[in-house]
């Protein structure tokens, strides 16, 4: 499993020497599409993605006087050997400075076929633990990987109720979705009747209001909808559609695994509670599609949207406990309120929809409720401009604070929330052409407008955000320490911006049609892209250049333009 890498800095022709016996590799570059350096940004996450991925200071004062400079591998290794950290081992930061060095971009022996198929590919996603990957296709197939087994299509699913194409996929956390029964629940019920089964489970969406659940850790390698096994609906309609239910464009799950959040085509966002298996909450959030949604961090408090109309919100929601014991009700709160019971209303918002937000837990001999409500009864707390057009995908940091968005502007923007504002930021006016992504090219005029109330941090241009919602995302945070960001573009290509100096440092070229989704495996120096030709590749680092693929997977040859 051999596949060329190349790597951001060669300061050491011993590395080169350690890794593949003095064959040089090649070097990261910037095409004439780069994106403008953004003179290292002077901002709070600069120095938070610096402390993520510097080396120890004891072992960068191995190279003198080049501090500024990377470490090499092997001064690396030296100093750890020499105990100059004092700490007998690589920490965090020294592993991900190490591991960022190394990006996967096309050498001779790569990229590699994981499969081809005769429909378009849209969804490309590793596993939070990078054992299996997902690839969702126009043609009502999902295919699941086992990455540990050698790529073999450990499920191979076929799609029910589909509308157009697969919009989207979500594992459940951890790979584990847990199914919390508590049958005929009344106050007083003895925890022992309270049964947890937690299963490996998938959600599916398309653009209809039914997205569908299945049981992905099956001995069942093909899973034809209510035909070999059951693909449970969740419906995600309800009473206010007007006889129009909503197309799901992006769908979730929540860090604990009780709630799917989806953004869809009716201009809201809905929150669908599993314990409950009912829709429990429709926020009517923005002016247009919602395209996509995420949880800002594994608290569950927070929800960022990006919308066609150009803006991303932030959602809060805050939990809420009460203490079951027996016969009577202990009242206890993390917001400035309580529950009241037996009027079934939340007394800190007034909401009296309080059952939707409901899992049951055991603690201390007594049942746990947890309920959940949207502060201000579901208005956003705050709004992000900056876009000059739609939003096609958002992922967060992971740390509740900042998050990425590609835009139909051609353009990812970097977002701290710190910064949004109650309302939206008019602009009227800056647009004075007649455009639509999906058949026309971006005009060339509007490429150097700028909003005038931009709220972002930054922005990274050189890919192209065309015909269908490509997305962008942060690199892994165990191997890179979020020091990049990457997206799929128009253009065939993936790009790998760095996060701080908003430099273009590779791009990764193959494809023959748009790459809509890529995913970077959350361990190793691995990156998967899926495109509409139908190609799902694989980009990988392997030391030795000369080591053969798996004689199970054939190796793409195609001639360069």
């Amino acid at each position: 499993m051999g596949y060329a890498m190349s790597r951001l800095e060669m300061d050491s022709e011993m590395d080169s020497e350690l890794c593949d016996g003095g064959k040089t590799m090649p070097e990261a570059g910037s095409s004439a599409r780069a994106s403008k350096s953004l003179n290292k940004l002077d901002h709070e996450i600069a120095q938070v993605t610096k402390l993520k991925s510097s080396p120890h200071k004891q072992l960068a004062k191995l190279v003198p006087g080049t501090q500024k400079l990377s470490v090499s591998t092997v001064k690396m290794l030296v100093g750890r050997e020499a105990n100059y950290s004092a700490r007998g081992r690589f920490t965090a930061a020294d592993r991900c400075h190490m591991l960022s060095r190394y990006l996967p971009v096309k050498g001779v022996k790569g990229p590699w076929l994981v499969d081809q198929m005769s429909t378009r590919a849209y969804v490309s996603q590793f596993s939070a633990d990078g054992s299996l990957f997902v690839a969702g296709f126009q043609g009502s197939y999902i295919r699941i990987y086992n990455v540990e087994n050698g790529w073999k299509v450990q499920k191979n699913i076929l799609a029910k109720d589909l509308r157009w194409t697969v919009t989207d996929t979500s594992l459940s956390p951890d790979q584990r979705h847990l199914n919390t029964c508590l049958p005929d629940y009344e106050v007083g019920s003895s925890p022992d009747r309270i049964r947890a089964v937690a299963q490996l489970k998938m959600v599916y969406s398309s653009m209809s209001p039914i997205v569908h659940i299945v049981d992905v850790g099956s001995a069942e390698t093909e899973s034809l909808a209510n035909i070999t096994e059951i693909h449970d609906g969740l419906d995600f309609s309800s009473s206010s559609d007007g006889g129009y239910p909503p197309g799901i464009f992006s769908v979730k799950f929540s860090t604990d695994g009780r709630e799917l959040v989806a953004g869809s085509n009716d201009d809201s966002i809905y929150v669908y509670d599993l314990e409950q298996n009912k829709l429990s909450l429709k926020i009517l959030a923005h002016a247009s599609d919602v395209n996509t949604v995420c949880f800002a961090d594994e608290s569950g408090h927070l929800i960022f949207s990006g919308s066609d109309d150009n803006l991303c919100k932030v959602l809060g929601m805050e939990k809420i406990f009460s203490w079951i014991s027996n016969t009577f009700v202990v009242r206890s709160t993390l917001v400035n309120g309580s529950i009241d019971l037996e009027k079934n209303v939340c007394a800190w918002c007034s909401c009296y929809d309080i059952n939707s937000y409901c899992a049951v837990k055991v603690m201390a001999g007594s049942v746990v409720v947890e309920r959940r409500c949207f502060i201000a009864k579901g208005k956003p707390a705050g709004v992000l401009s900056g876009h000059l057009e739609g939003i096609t995908f958002i992922d967060s940091h992971g740390d509740g604070r900042y998050f990425i968005s590609n835009g139909k502007d051609q353009t990812i923007k970097l977002w701290d929330i710190r910064k949004m504002a109650p309302n939206a930021a008019s602009y009227s006016g800056l647009r004075n052409y007649e455009w639509d992504y999906r058949w026309m090219d971006y005009p060339y005029g509007a490429r150097d407008l700028k909003h005038p109330s931009d709220q972002s941090v930054a922005t990274y241009k050189g890919h192209s955000v065309l015909r269908t919602l490509i997305r962008c995302y942060f690199s892994p945070v165990y191997s890179t320490g979020q020091k990049y960001i990457y997206t799929g573009s128009h253009d065939s290509c993936v790009y790998i911006y760095d996060l701080v100096t908003g430099e273009q440092v590779a791009s990764l070229q193959h494809h023959k049609s748009p790459v809509r989704d890529c995913s970077w495996h959350p361990y190793y120096p691995m990156l998967v892209s899926s495109s509409w030709d139908g190609d799902v590749v694989k980009w990988e680092f392997h030391c030795n250049a000369e080591a053969q693929a798996p004689a199970t997977k054939k190796r793409i040859r195609r001639q360069s333009n």
